[in-house]
């Protein structure tokens, strides 16, 4: 514990790459596996996507960037838009991209300063008092869903806008979707909307 402290309190770039380097071998040989925290134990986040919903219209992208204030140009959620061929036709493909919120997220253990977490009920945050802006997670990511942040020059990624979800709110991209395209909730509750259509879809 006191080697993540130290790292905040290091006066420059060669001590801060010297300690991340000590703590990450010790975290390698102790097989380290940081513990869940904060968040509820009995809930399990998770998000479906429609893509037969998804119209491209951005507005996910938009309203996220406006509640969770994202530098310009940096964005947590968004919609990649492809052109695959099927035989002998084109198709237009919409793939809406964000954290996946992994059940065993690569990002949280690489972390030095353990700055991104994963919560009881699945959601991974990033405390960015704590992080140092290694980027190691951005890298960890095989999503690509993290960047540093410019402003704040901390990582920076979705998190199912979990300030909004603690008052009893959709998540800013849920709330905005035209197309109803994107269901948040509970998969732990078999009452809840998602877990009923992940089962109406189980072996679609």
């Amino acid at each position: 514990i006191t080697d993540y402290f130290v790292i905040a309190s290091a006066s420059n770039d060669r001590q801060v790459n010297a300690i991340v380097d000590e703590v990450e071998e010790k975290m390698r040989w102790a097989g380290h596996k940081p513990a869940r925290r904060e968040g509820a134990s009995g809930h399990r986040y998770a998000m479906l996507v429609d893509l037969r919903r998804c119209i491209g219209c951005q507005a996910c992208t938009v309203s996220c960037a406006i509640e969770n204030q994202t530098p310009q140009g940096a964005f947590r959620t968004h919609v990649n838009q492809y052109q695959v061929q099927l035989g002998d036709r084109v198709t237009n493909v919409l793939l809406p991209r964000l954290c996946n919120h992994c059940d065993n997220p690569p990002c949280v253990p690489v972390c030095p300063v353990q700055a991104t977490f994963q919560r009881q009920d699945g959601i991974v945050v990033v405390d960015n008092t704590r992080c140092v802006g290694c980027a190691y997670c951005v890298q960890a990511c095989p999503y690509d869903a993290r960047f540093i942040n410019h402003e704040t020059q901390t990582a920076d990624k979705c998190t199912f806008c979990v300030h909004r979800l603690e008052a009893g709110l959709l998540p800013a991209c849920v709330e905005s979707c035209v197309g109803g395209a994107r269901i948040v909730g509970d998969i732990q509750d078999r009452q809840s909307r998602i877990s009923q259509t992940l089962a109406l879809h189980h072996d679609a």
